[in-house]
């Protein structure tokens, strides 16, 4: 038996009662959108700053809903998306924006990059090792290291 998903079976449905319906060319259609979106920045960012919604908490709150969701969406559903996007999209969008994008990224993240860099620095300076050892046997340092260092990252101190 052939394979027909819903949204094929709503479209002859639909098309059965819709004879004739008259839409917008794909060209009309996609400089509507990007007219439109590209316009929205502004909305974003003042919407954005004149919220009283406590984005972390709520966020932080809807912690489980997330997880659920991606383990809902599944592997089939990830590798489906990378499948439609393939190598060529990924290749062609890194090299009409991805460069500029990334180095603009790194500029904007360098306060928050020297804050939390500060944090590791701060304690890797503060460790007390004990002497170096003959080659092979520094483990307990490296261990008091990533001790250490895992306790900032799970505490923040």
């Amino acid at each position: 038996m052939h394979h027909v998903h819903v949204w094929q079976l709503l479209i002859q449905f639909l098309s059965a009662f819709v004879m004739g319906l008259t839409v917008k060319s794909v060209d009309a259609v996609v400089a509507k959108w990007k007219t439109n979106a590209g316009n929205a920045g502004n909305y974003y960012a003042q919407g954005v700053a004149n919220t009283q919604k406590d984005w972390a908490g709520d966020t932080s709150a809807a912690a489980a809903t997330w997880l659920a969701a991606v383990q809902q969406a599944g592997v089939n559903a990830f590798t489906a998306g990378v499948s439609k996007a393939g190598t060529a999209k990924w290749k062609a969008k890194v090299a009409a924006k991805g460069a500029s994008a990334y180095t603009a990224g790194i500029s904007a993240a360098a306060p928050y990059y020297q804050a939390g860099i500060q944090a590791v620095l701060n304690v890797l300076a503060a460790l007390q090792l004990p002497p170096r050892g003959p080659k092979g046997t520094n483990y307990n340092r490296v261990q008091l290291v990533d001790e250490r260092l895992r306790q900032l990252k799970a505490t923040g101190s």
